[in-house]
Parts: structure tokens; sequence; C-alpha cells
């Protein structure tokens, strides 16, 4: 019976979203919806009392925001270079919201008589999407190893707001002369984005060597204080953000990974790495000082038990396809909200890497045997080593002044 609810109500909103896209919000009405539904319209106002609990449906279950959000994480692993990576979003932006045409002219124009319900639902979209582009321009620079004077969270804002508009004017307008066609207006927006870009790469990018200021390693309570938020939220996540501090991956290589390539036995448990550097590396059960489980049964073990009949792919998203880079960095991204880092920021996922490599050469494993685990040349590895010995001296000068001194006087 929940089974045949389910597909009821799926039906009455893929109907809505389909009439709405055609021919707007105010000319449609709910018997047309219930009849290209095949049900009653009495079942209609069941489910979702109005047309505008309808809508507010549509606009949440339907993911008309979203659509660009897997076909994104994918993209991000085949762009190279920063003007395509723009390009191919405002074109593939500019695609999905030319499908729904009526439905845009409708929430522009209509939006103000929806309850506000309806209209917090459209911002909490609108949110999502920015999520989307932050995480897929900081997928392509962090490869491309540029940097643009406009944080990417404020370039990603512009971004969307300009293609929005552009949007509203091309399905709102019968005639205007801003642009004579779209790719015009794309080319003038690559040319405004592009023309205050620096060619220098950021030296705080995973795989560079960052200066000492830059390695951002974070401290055992906070780390601890996201593991067990993982914990909490799901057996992936929890699976996911012990990988990144016991492993040492970056998010590109965590993409890659597959079930397969989780080896372990009661001696130890390893990786198998096939992205980028291609190596072998040890899943630490213990991580600043605090265990999770053991080599055989861990949060990753775990998570892998429950999911026999899953993909290959060692993380999957709700739609059960590999996990992309971007979708990657979106969880943390979740995971992380509201915990503050010592710099007074959210806490990034580059510093999870940067962490748990200082661990390491504290713990004492030597630079020539981390460059080989991590993938990174002793030069990339000199800021670390650097910090990693400020660490140790002050774990000394901690130490020394524990002790008993001499009498006082």
């Amino acid at each position: 019976m929940a089974a045949q609810r389910k597909s009821t109500r799926q039906r009455l909103v893929q109907a809505a979203l389909q009439l709405f896209a055609i021919q707007g919000v105010t000319e449609t009405t709910t018997r047309q919806i219930a009849d290209l539904a095949e049900v009653n319209e009495v079942t209609l106002f069941r489910h979702f009392g109005s047309k505008h609990g309808l809508l507010l449906a549509v606009i949440e279950e339907a993911e008309i925001f979203t659509q660009l959000g897997e076909a994104l994480g994918q993209q991000a692993q085949q762009i190279r270079g920063l003007d395509q990576a723009l390009q191919t979003y405002a074109e593939g932006h500019l695609q999905t919201l030319e499908q729904i045409p009526e439905f845009i002219r409708s929430l522009v124009g209509e939006a103000g008589h929806y309850p506000i319900e309806n209209r917090q639902a459209i911002g909490r979209g609108l949110s999502q999407v920015h999520r989307y582009t932050v995480q897929y321009l900081t997928t392509v620079m962090t490869r491309e190893q540029v940097q643009l004077p406009l944080a990417l969270s404020k370039l990603a804002s512009l971004l969307n707001a300009l293609l929005m508009g552009y949007a509203v004017i091309e399905f709102t307008t019968e005639f205007h002369q801003l642009w004579p066609d779209r790719q015009t207006f794309i080319n003038d927006l690559l040319t405004l984005f592009l023309a205050e870009r620096q060619g220098t790469a950021s030296s705080s990018l995973v795989g560079l060597a960052p200066t000492a200021q830059e390695v951002l390693d974070l401290p055992a309570p906070l780390v601890q204080s996201m593991i067990q938020k993982a914990r909490q939220v799901g057996a992936q996540d929890y699976a996911l953000v012990y990988v990144l501090f016991g492993a040492g991956l970056s998010p590109a290589e965590i993409a890659g990974l597959e079930r397969s390539h989780s080896i372990s036995d009661n001696q130890q448990h390893l990786l198998q790495v096939s992205q980028g550097a291609r190596r072998q590396v040890p899943l630490n059960q213990w991580i600043l000082g605090q265990r999770y489980g053991s080599y055989t049964k861990n949060p990753l073990t775990q998570w892998l038990k429950m999911g026999k009949d899953q993909p290959v792919a060692m993380f999957i998203n709700e739609a059960g396809r590999p996990m992309s880079e971007v979708e990657i960095r979106l969880r943390w991204q979740e995971i992380t909200t509201e915990l503050i880092a010592p710099t007074g920021a959210a806490p990034t996922i580059e510093q999870a890497q940067q962490t748990w490599c200082v661990e390491m050469l504290m713990r004492g494993v030597s630079p020539e045997n981390l460059s080989l685990l991590s993938g990174w040349t002793l030069d990339q590895l000199q800021p670390y080593m650097q910090r990693s010995q400020e660490k140790l001296a002050l774990e000394q000068a901690i130490r020394l002044d524990q002790r008993p001194g001499s009498k006082s006087d």
C-alpha cells in the first residue's frame, strides 16, 4: 500500500512539473494534473491540499534547481582549464533552465503570490545550486592550480545570478537588444570572469608545496568531533571521513576508489589508490591518539559490509552511482557545518590531508617513506616537515614545563 501511495505521489509531482514547464503554474489546473497522472482530482488534494502545496512538492522533490548536480560531478573530472569549466557550466545551466521556460516565468512573475513556504523552498533550491557550483569550481581550480582574486563563493554567487538574470530576460521578453544570441552572452560572461585571472598557482592547493604558514592541520579535538558528527549522519559519511583522516587521500583519489581497493586482515588495512600517483596506502586505525576499531572492523569495513549488493564504487550517491569529487566535497561541507577551525573559518577538505601528513611525520615516518605513501615529492613535503618539527618542539617544551623543577625562592 505504501509503495502504491509513493507511486501516486511521484506521478502527481512529475505531471505537475511537466504541465508547469509547458504552460506555467497559473494556467495549469489541478484537474489537468490529475488527468495526466491518471488519478482522481480528490487524490491530488488528499496528498497536497492545494495546487500551491503541490507546487511546493515539485520544487522540493522534483529537484528542479539541482539537475546540474550529478552532471557537474562528472564534468569536473574531465574538464581542463578554467575557461572551459566556466563555459561548460554556463551552457549547461542555461540548457537546464531552457527545459522549463514557462515554469521559470511563473516562478519569477508569480512568486510574490506564493505562500512563504514556497518562497523559502525556492531559496533553499538556489542555495543548493550555489553549493554545487562552489564545489565544481573548487575541483577544477584545485586541479588546474589557478587562483582568482574573487573568492569562489562570491564567484559562484555572481555567476549564478548573471545566468538566472539572462534566462529571465530570454524567457520573458519577445525582443531585446542586449545580446544578439545566447552564445554572445556566454562569450561576454567568460571575458568578464577571465579578465582578472591570475596565472600564478595558489600555493595552498592540494598537491603543491605550500609555505609553512599555509600548512593548516587540524587539532585532535576538532578532528574527533568531526568524525563523531559524521558517524551520527550515517555509515557512509563515517567511513568517508575516516578514510580522509586515516589514509590522507585527496577527494579525487577517494572518488576513484572501488570496493575491491580495500584490503584488510588482522595485521593491516590497505587502500589501493588508482587515481594520481598509483600506490598502496595504509588506513590507520589510530587517528590523532584516538582508535577507531581494528584493521578488520572499522568505519570503512562496516560500511562495505552494509552494501554488499552495491556497485563496485566504494562510495555512492543517492542515485546509486559512484560519488564524484564534487559530491565528496559537498558531503564534507554538510558534515562540517557549524564547525570552526583555528583559523576562524570552516575546515576545508584539504586540511584533512594536511593533518594526516603532519601526523605521519610526527609519528616517525621518514620524509622519504612519506613521499612514497603520499605521492608527493620531498620538496612538496618540506613545509609539512617544518610544521611537524614546530609541533614536536611545542610538545617537548610542554613536557619539560610539567616536570618538577628546582625549588622556588
